[in-house]
């Protein structure tokens, strides 16, 4: 096979590549529900113990983009090739022109902007190819590194849903930030 040139490949930046998830991705899943923190901050619950089975059927069931009417699932990685962890679009309702994005950043490659870069990359895909118009995004009070994320991306502290998720014990607000299309090229300027 001809060496392929990536120097203007969409689904990159200068330093993360996002691509689609495939099976082998199954142990790095099964990895990721053992962050017990991260997962209750990404699907506001405590998941029963992880099992082989259920992670290899996760990654054959989003392999390759096979469902991507529900969620288009990608496996973020560096240039070189080490996985950083995944991103998905997801709730995308084309007729209001709404969409989300769920993201998990391996545990020791948080902190290093590789989640922000995939976002920006998967915001462009959805404005700029899909005609989407407006993100919308929730993080549980305390989640500061995903609220963190999404101002500098440019998200909009839109609301305050009080009280409404129940973990670890008590019951936890959960801010609602968006942004639309015109608000993202402003900041890509």
């Amino acid at each position: 096979m001809k060496d392929i040139i990536l120097d203007n490949y969409f689904w990159q930046d200068e330093v993360v590549r996002l691509r689609a998830m495939q099976p082998e991705d199954w142990e790095e899943h099964y990895n990721n529900r053992f962050d017990t923190p991260a997962r209750r901050l990404l699907d506001y619950v405590v998941e029963l113990p992880p099992t082989l089975a259920e992670a290899k059927s996760f990654a054959e069931e989003y392999a390759n983009f096979s469902k991507n009417n529900e969620r288009i699932m990608f496996t973020i990685e560096t240039l070189n090739g080490e996985s950083l962890g995944g991103i998905n679009l997801c709730g995308i309702d084309e007729r209001n022109g709404t969409f989300g994005i769920g993201i998990q950043v391996n545990w020791d490659h948080r902190g290093k902007g590789y989640g922000t870069r995939a976002m920006r990359i998967l915001l462009r895909y959805a404005y700029f190819e899909r005609r989407l118009n407006k993100f919308n995004v929730s993080v549980l009070e305390g989640n500061v590194a995903s609220a963190a994320m999404m101002k500098k991306l440019g998200c909009v502290h839109e609301g305050v849903r009080r009280q409404i998720i129940y973990s670890n014990g008590r019951y936890h607000d959960e801010i609602l930030l968006g942004m639309t299309k015109e608000e993202f090229e402003q900041m890509e300027g």
